[in-house]
């Protein structure tokens, strides 16, 4: 491991690690959004729950590297676009998210939502107070898969020349000097692990009622 290296490479590597952040979470975020009232809709409706969820998985098969070169022709962009990753990513935080979203609102006992509409709430009420906030650890463990993968999708986009922490992987490979691989790899770690303490984090700021467990 060359630290004088890493000394003098500091500043491209932070950038290059808030590039991958960025282009980790947006989709994160994007996809929560869109999978939302599309889970919602396929727990709603049991008969086109099937497909929503089975198209949703096959989303989820298309090779990312072939995603990343088809979709520029589509959204009109250039190959080195970074919106090319985003989109792609979406799509697949979406393809995860549904089946997720659609699975935590079943777990919602029957007679929560039925005590819920007896003291007067509508379904986008019921939804928004009750059905979703029940459904937060549910939603959250799916969460946490989707950012893992989506920390290690991204670096995936360095084949294609854009900045990110994948892109210390390439310059090592093709300088044959293994401090930029094993810093990149670290890195990535470093980065999943702390995202994923911050779903975990969330999941228990937004669901106090749930037990804690206390070791002695």
């Amino acid at each position: 491991m060359n630290f004088e290296w890493l000394g003098r490479q500091s500043d491209r590597i932070v950038e290059l690690v808030g590039w991958h952040i960025l282009l980790s979470l947006v989709p994160i975020v994007v996809g929560v959004i869109v999978a939302l009232p599309i889970g919602w809709l396929a727990h709603r409706n049991r008969r086109i729950n099937p497909y929503v969820v089975g198209t949703a998985g096959l989303l989820y098969t298309i090779p990312s590297l072939a995603l990343f070169v088809l979709l520029p022709p589509i959204l009109g962009t250039k190959i080195l676009d970074p919106m090319n990753i985003i989109v792609a990513l979406t799509i697949y935080t979406v393809a995860m998210l549904v089946r997720v979203v659609a699975d935590a609102l079943d777990s919602v006992p029957q007679e929560t939502v039925l005590a819920a509409t007896a003291m007067g709430y509508r379904p986008y009420q019921t939804l928004l107070k009750v059905q979703l906030p029940v459904g937060v650890p549910v939603i959250c463990a799916g969460l946490r898969v989707a950012v893992v993968s989506n920390v290690s999708l991204v670096s995936l986009a360095a084949l294609l020349g854009i900045p990110q922490i994948g892109s210390l992987f390439t310059q090592g490979f093709q300088l044959r000097f293994y401090t930029p691989i094993i810093a990149g790899i670290a890195l990535s770690l470093l980065l999943a692990l702390v995202l994923d303490l911050l779903i975990v984090l969330a999941n228990r700021l937004l669901t106090p009622w749930t037990p804690k467990v206390v070791t002695s």
